[in-house]
This record gives C-alpha cells, sequence and structure tokens, in this order.
C-alpha cells in the first residue's frame, strides 16, 4: 500500500517552503549584487607605440583596438606604461571611471589619473595608459605602487585592486 501525504499536512509546509525559496533568492540576489563587478587580473607593462600598429592604418583607416578597450591619458600619444585591466561582471556596468592612484619612481606623492570608460560586454579587457609626461622614464621605469577603483557615476566603488606596496605594513 502507498502512502500519500494528507491534503492538510501539503497545505501546512506550502508556506514554510515559500519563505525557505524567498530567503534563498533573497540571498542569492544579495551575494550577486555584492560581487557585481571584479577585476580578474591588473597588469601593469611598458607598451611601445608600435605595439598598437594595426593592417587597417596602413590603409587609411582610424586606430583599431578590436575588442579591447584603449583609453590613454594623451590620446595622441600611445607609448606609455599601460594597465591592462580584465574586468569581469554579473551584468553590463555602462558608464563609469577607472580611477587609477600610482606611485611613480621619481616622486613619493601618488598621482591620481581617471578614465571615463563605457564597459560594453560582462567581461572586457581595458588599456589604461600612462602617456607622454604622465610616465617619464620609458621602458625602464616601473610604478612604485598603484591601487585601481573602478566607480560607478553615483560615486559607488564598483571593483577595486592594488599592489603589494600599496599600503604601509602594519607596524
Amino acid at each position: 500500500m502507498s502512502r500519500l501525504a494528507h491534503p492538510a499536512s501539503i497545505a501546512q509546509r506550502a508556506p514554510m517552503r515559500r519563505s525557505l525559496l524567498v530567503a534563498i533568492l533573497l540571498g542569492l540576489s544579495a551575494s550577486a549584487f555584492a560581487a557585481d563587478v571584479s577585476f580578474v587580473h591588473v597588469w601593469p607593462q611598458w607598451r611601445g607605440a608600435d605595439a598598437f600598429d594595426r593592417i587597417r592604418e596602413y590603409f587609411g583607416g582610424a586606430e583599431n583596438d578590436g575588442s579591447d578597450l584603449v583609453v590613454r591619458t594623451h590620446p595622441d600619444q600611445r607609448a606609455g606604461l599601460y594597465f591592462l585591466v580584465r574586468v569581469k561582471a554579473t551584468t553590463e556596468v555602462g558608464r563609469a571611471t577607472f580611477v587609477l592612484d600610482v606611485i611613480r619612481p621619481d616622486a613619493p606623492q601618488p598621482r591620481r589619473f581617471t578614465f571615463p570608460v563605457t564597459l560594453r560586454s560582462k567581461s572586457q579587457v581595458a588599456e589604461l595608459g600612462l602617456t607622454a609626461e604622465d610616465w617619464p622614464g620609458g621602458r625602464a621605469a616601473h610604478p612604485v605602487a598603484w591601487k585601481l577603483t573602478l566607480v560607478a557615476p553615483d560615486g559607488r566603488v564598483l571593483a577595486t585592486e592594488q599592489s603589494f606596496l600599496w599600503e604601509k605594513p602594519a607596524s
């Protein structure tokens, strides 16, 4: 003989199941908003102007960066120190601003650079270039320390990453 649940006991368990489902969904949505955007990788590297040459330019076309987003402190200068940033988001970010604080080898005080961008997809590579006089020393110079923050138009910090030397160790 099969054991069937009494209809009254099913009705009593339904609100408890709904409450549990609502709690699970709220927990999932809260964690999704908490980890909405992250930097998968931040890598500073020197890039010469020729690293950006594309065949299209030889035939009179404009600079083509492919799917990468390339922004520079001096758009007419290509050579410089670039921060290659892979951004991953659970939803499309849209308009935002990269805020890059860098301690250069020629000065102990951090310099701040801002890069307003529009991120076009949930996973995108951005190349943030410190070009011309914003990066003295050329290929031989390396940043002492840096901190990168992605900020929403309303001022919320979406993601942040920093080099090991950005903060002084606790005494």
